[in-house]
């Protein structure tokens, strides 16, 4: 058993450095800086992918509203960005200076007291991490307590996302309205539209996602991941053996919601605005659908499978402009009937099999010395 999950950690820590040298390495030096920065406009989709294995695939819980947290990751980190381009000087113009534009189209005359804090980075990154993670713990204890699970949590959670884009539309004085949160230039004074700030970001995106996968590589194999299985299939086995089954999934909803958060921050970094259009249900369905191609038991199939969307997005909008939305809906429909395990499936079930039989192969027909040993490989 021990050999077993020794295997299997060996085999997903080979798949992980493959996909940062396919991150790290190939990408940047074939692509030039406009397309490298969607892929990393992309990247910012799989820490929600990512964090959809954890609670879709390890615990069993579906929630179709993770565009919350990703909207509320990227809004705290936006409204930082925000304050520091209405400087005094910058908003010279406006009725009242020192505020966003937004809000003095509004007839704001004063920096609202919620935004205050995000005047300071360090306090607007903290942000990004508790607001998200306390949303989904009053969610989670509120639902998982009730013993609410399947179709009940995935129709609540959507319900929370139509709830929160509707009232940031709403509050456009506080929040930008429909159009969100635009016209993001600096971070401390760095300028993040340049392409060397677009190189760095992409980098550090990658980092942190590699480091994101590491982290949650690690929960799996650790007795709370098997647990998570466990309560996966066999909820009322595990609590009959005396775990509190609401406390474990209040915690994978959390820790969810923490990645969907990091993956809004970096990319209102990367492409320089936030808006609701990310909160909705919409949205939060796309990034389930990015899970499922990838495969919701594989933390690295889940970023191929967001890569893999995406791309085409933007291969069919290009090249088939009337056509695209369909062509995406065959994608969709195709890969989730015909591999239901995802691209993780297909490697698993077709192309390991195949590496093996041509490792053999090659093993067999090695040549045996004079001694009578088989040669090494």
């Amino acid at each position: 058993m021990n050999a077993c999950f020794e295997r299997a950690f060996a085999s997903r820590h080979t798949a992980l450095i493959l996909l940062m040298v396919l991150l790290a390495v190939v990408l940047p030096a074939s692509l030039d800086i406009f397309r490298l920065n969607l892929v990393g406009k992309y990247l910012s989709y799989a820490f929600v992918a990512v964090g959809l294995v954890m609670l879709w695939g390890y615990g069993g819980i579906l929630s179709l509203g993770q565009g919350v947290y990703f909207g509320l990751g990227g809004y705290c980190m936006a409204m930082f960005l925000k304050l520091e381009a209405s400087d005094p000087v910058s908003t010279r113009i406006q009725s009242t200076p020192g505020i966003p534009d937004f809000m003095d189209w509004n007839q704001l005359t004063e920096l609202p007291l919620l935004w205050k804090p995000f005047r300071h980075l360090p306090l607007a990154m903290l942000a990004v991490i508790l607001v998200p993670a306390l949303l989904a713990f009053v969610l989670g204890v509120a639902m998982f307590k009730r013993r609410v699970s399947g179709v009940y949590f995935a129709i609540m959670t959507q319900a929370v996302a139509l709830i929160l884009s509707v009232l940031i539309i709403g509050q456009q004085g506080y929040t930008g309205g429909v159009n969100g949160i635009t016209d993001l230039k600096t971070l401390l004074g760095w300028d993040i539209r340049s392409d060397s700030a677009h190189y760095i970001l992409y980098f550090t995106t990658v980092l942190l996602l590699g480091l994101v996968i590491h982290a949650c590589q690690w929960v799996q194999q650790s007795k709370l991941g098997t647990l998570l299985l466990a309560m996966r299939d066999k909820e009322d086995r595990v609590r009959f053996s005396g775990y509190d089954v609401a406390s474990f999934r209040t915690f994978v909803f959390c820790l969810a919601a923490i990645l969907a958060a990091l993956g809004g921050a970096m990319f209102t970094l990367q492409v320089g605005f936030m808006s609701p259009s990310f909160v909705g249900i919409v949205p939060s369905i796309e990034l389930v659908i990015f899970t499922a191609v990838g495969g919701r038991m594989s933390l690295v199939g889940a970023v191929y499978g967001t890569l893999l969307v995406n791309l085409g997005k933007t291969y069919f909008s290009e090249s088939f402009p009337d056509l695209w939305l369909f062509l995406m809906a065959a994608l969709f429909i195709g890969v989730v009937m015909a591999f239901p395990d995802g691209l993780a499936g297909i490697y698993a079930t077709s192309v390991r099999p195949w590496l093996l039989r041509r490792r053999t192969a090659a093993l067999v027909a090695a040549p045996v010395p004079q001694d009578g040993n088989p040669a090494s490989p």
